[in-house]
Formats: structure tokens, sequence, C-alpha cells
């Protein structure tokens, strides 16, 4: 039997996560994605009991650009995606590729026990990371 790798989540994950309030406008995310070389920002919560969003790229130009709307009227609790899928730092890499995959994803968050933001994967990264082990060519 074949020795797949146990690579955690947390081993590979962003820390380094942008955030952005879900007032600022459109214009200002994408000053904001391209000032620091990001193509997704994290919604902050409004509060405790709220969730995370997302804001990704496509969503602006499916939302925006696409329809012919002003960057300058448009919020970005208007267009980003939420609430967002998120990940245990422990998981098991093989587990949260085969999540994302499943509900059609590019990224999820990781979450401590305290709903705290530690960091951002994205399927791109976790599976050059398991291929680059030598792993799931082949694979199951």
């Amino acid at each position: 039997m074949k020795q797949e790798p146990h690579i955690k989540v947390a081993e590979i994950m962003s820390r380094d996560v942008r955030i952005i309030d879900s007032m600022a406008t459109v214009r200002e995310a994408m000053e904001t994605m391209a000032h620091e070389g990001v193509s997704s920002l994290v919604v902050e919560r409004r509060d405790d009991t709220d969730e995370f969003g997302v804001l990704v790229v496509a969503d602006i130009a499916r939302e925006v650009v696409a329809r012919n709307l002003s960057f300058d009227r448009v919020q970005v609790y208007e267009v980003m995606s939420k609430p967002v899928v998120s990940i245990d730092p422990g998981m098991d890499l093989r587990y949260a590729i085969r999540l994302l995959v499943r509900f059609g994803l590019s990224r999820a968050l990781v979450l401590g026990d305290d709903r705290q933001i530690l960091g951002m994967v994205t399927l791109r990264d976790m599976v050059l990371r398991y291929a680059g082990t030598g792993a799931g060519a082949g694979g199951s």
C-alpha cells in the first residue's frame, strides 16, 4: 500500500490575509487588491454573530463590470460571497482539497477555535504542494 504524506492545512496556509469592510466601495477594494498584489479580500464580520465574506476578482467582473455598474457606487457587501467555507488548520490536505473541489471553490478561510482568521488556503496552492511531495500522482 502506498504511503500518503500527512500535510496539514496549517503548513501551507497564507497567514497574510487582507481584510476589507463590507461598506467599502468596489473601487476601494480594487485599489487594495492592486496595491497588495492579491486577487481576493476577506470581508470583515459586523459582529461576533456574523460570518466572514470574501470578495474575489471574478465577483467584480461578474457583478460590476459585466453589468456596467459604477465601481464607486457599488459596495463590497453587494457583490461578495457570504458565508465563506472555512477549514480547520489541522485538516489533512487531501480532505481540504476534496472539500473545495466538491463545492467548486478556489479558496477557503482557515479559522481557529475562537473563529478568528488564522489564514487562507487556495486550491491551487494545496494541489501544487500535495503534488510536489510526490504523492497524488496516480493516486486514488
